[in-house]
């Protein structure tokens, strides 16, 4: 084992977090650590587009409140009009460091703004369908050139060090940096730093079906409950109502732009009313309805028809047009045999974003002294009970921000880190049982997908959280005699955030904005956090 030091230490290499550390790096030493490689988590994968105030035609308000009204009014209005302020700057920024986005010229425009669902007018920056890819690439450009940034891949976050793991303890909660497992060398180092920063984004592999990467196993979430942060509003999983299906590619995402652009949602042949449209009997706004609407619409008329998919068309547009706003779906779909020009395209919900999280404030500071927070892994206030399309990428960038100028300005009242004690294997074993890992990370995800998804009940609810409370006893045995890998790392993460999401899902007693049940279908008059405290 190994423990270096250093001023600032951020967990994970996206939008958040890189953007938090060019940000320090004016002045402090900063580190940043990655699951695996730098490109590989959310942000890359990132199709729609970033919301700001770019229009004159368009207002503050008219954002925040289309932010309030998809969050169903459980958003914390102070932490929205925070957000929405900061958003053109954020973007001048981006433009900055290089991120092409595309022109608006033909419109008399700087950059050509496009509309999502939830929007009430265009306001949506881009780069074509590829905007996350583009963002990844231009800050991880300048992190690479800046040489008080050091990036390190395939290190495995485990858990964060805390007063408790010093050689005299303080009983502060203090954080003093995290334990990782060193994929290459096969063991577990410690980077001890006066501040840390979670940038580890979501939860999205707690479910069967999920549009976020492999690493999206919530450990930031996990880490940060088990060093004694609150958390908040977990029921909140948010679920895209249009994913690629297909039994091959499982997690291709159809951005919401294709709906904005004129894309139409329809039953397939074969059924009571296939080839038509739908979308009108279950909301006024169609298509552009928010994202838990529509997907609770699609989910309702897979269910009814029995259906594996439903459609949706774009066809009716110029091939031309629909080449030139859509190019990555367009190439990706015509290599599966599919020609969106002439053709519509089978989707399915899928999770798609942890709306909940940790708690921070305005600065990125969450409960413990010395722990940061920036981005999906957070509950900012900002996405409520349902997250505004392109609102995601604007809370990395916003928050990075006020996280790492916080920590700048108030960089004399850190203490330095006391003497921490190393990682301790000696009495544990190498596993011969790795297929107990594999057996309860698949069943973990088939049940939150059958019991916490889209539509949930009590009965399905208290079912998930028996065998979640099983599934723990038998993985705490297993982490305790074993010595920790990256599957059994992300295992005990995910059960514990699958946790999280249960506890949450029964505390809420009414349907509200992503949280929709059966045994309390009305919403209560009154907004309120779900807040679970360690």
């Amino acid at each position: 084992m190994t423990i270096s030091t250093h001023d600032v230490v951020i967990i994970g290499s996206g939008a958040a977090g890189l953007t938090a550390a060019i940000n320090l790096a004016q002045d402090r030493k900063v580190l940043v650590l990655a699951k695996g490689a730098l490109d590989s988590g959310s942000t890359n994968w990132a199709q729609g587009g970033i919301a700001a105030v770019l229009d004159a035609g368009d207002s503050f308000e008219a954002h925040v409140e289309d932010t309030m009204i998809a969050g169903a009014g459980l958003n914390d209005r102070a932490t929205v009009e925070f957000v929405v302020s900061e958003a053109p700057a954020a973007i001048e920024r981006l433009a900055a460091l290089g991120v092409p986005f595309n022109d608006g010229e033909q419109f008399g425009e700087r950059w050509h703004l496009t509309r999502e669902g939830g929007h009430s007018h265009r306001r949506i920056v881009h780069v074509d369908d590829a905007t996350g890819a583009a963002v990844q690439k231009a800050l991880l450009k300048a992190a690479r050139a800046n040489p008080n940034i050091t990036l390190q891949e395939d290190m495995v976050a485990i858990d964060l060090i805390t007063s408790r793991h010093g050689e005299h303890y303080s009983g502060d909660g203090h954080v003093w940096g995290v334990y990782a497992f060193n994929q290459k060398a096969g063991r577990v180092d410690a980077f001890v730093a006066r501040a840390t920063i979670l940038a580890t984004g979501g939860a999205g592999r707690t479910y069967l079906f999920s549009t976020a990467p492999r690493g999206a196993t919530g450990d930031g979430i996990a880490m940060a409950w088990r060093a004694g942060c609150r958390v908040s509003n977990m029921e909140m999983m948010q679920f895209h109502p249009t994913c690629l299906y297909n039994l091959e590619v499982k997690n291709f995402l159809i951005t919401e732009a294709m709906r904005g652009e004129g894309g139409k949602l329809k039953l397939p042949p074969g059924v009571p009313g296939g080839g038509k449209r739908f979308m009108d009997r279950f909301d006024k706004r169609g298509e552009l309805a928010p994202r838990d609407v529509v997907a609770r619409a699609i989910d309702h008329e897979i269910k009814r028809l029995g259906l594996d998919y439903v459609h949706l068309d774009i066809s009716h547009k110029e091939p031309e047009f629909i080449k030139e706003h859509f190019p990555t779906i367009y190439a990706r779909l015509l290599d599966l045999d599919i020609d969106i020009t002439k053709e519509p395209i089978p989707v399915v919900p899928a999770q798609h974003y942890t709306c909940g999280g940790v708690v921070i404030d305005l600065d990125g500071k969450t409960d413990l002294p010395g722990l940061y927070a920036a981005g999906e892994v957070t509950e900012s206030g900002l996405h409520g009970a349902n997250r505004l399309a392109s609102n995601s990428l604007l809370e990395c960038f916003v928050f990075g921000e006020a996280a790492a100028n916080h920590i700048r300005a108030n960089w004399d009242a850190l203490p330095a880190a006391p003497l921490i004690r190393p990682w301790d294997e000696s009495r544990v074993t190498d596993s011969d049982e790795e297929v107990i890992v594999t057996h309860n990370w698949k069943e973990i995800r088939r049940f939150m997908w059958d019991y916490v998804g889209i539509v949930r009940t009590t009965k399905r609810l208290e079912r998930a959280q028996h065998r979640a409370d099983l599934l723990a006893r038998e993985v705490d045995d297993y982490y305790g005699n074993f010595r920790v890998t990256a599957d059994l790392i992300e295992l005990r993460n995910l059960l514990e955030v699958a946790r999280l999401i249960i506890r949450c899902a029964l505390k809420r007693k009414e349907s509200r904005g992503l949280h929709y049940t059966l045994d309390y279908p009305e919403m209560l008059p009154e907004a309120a956090d779900t807040v679970l405290v360690p």
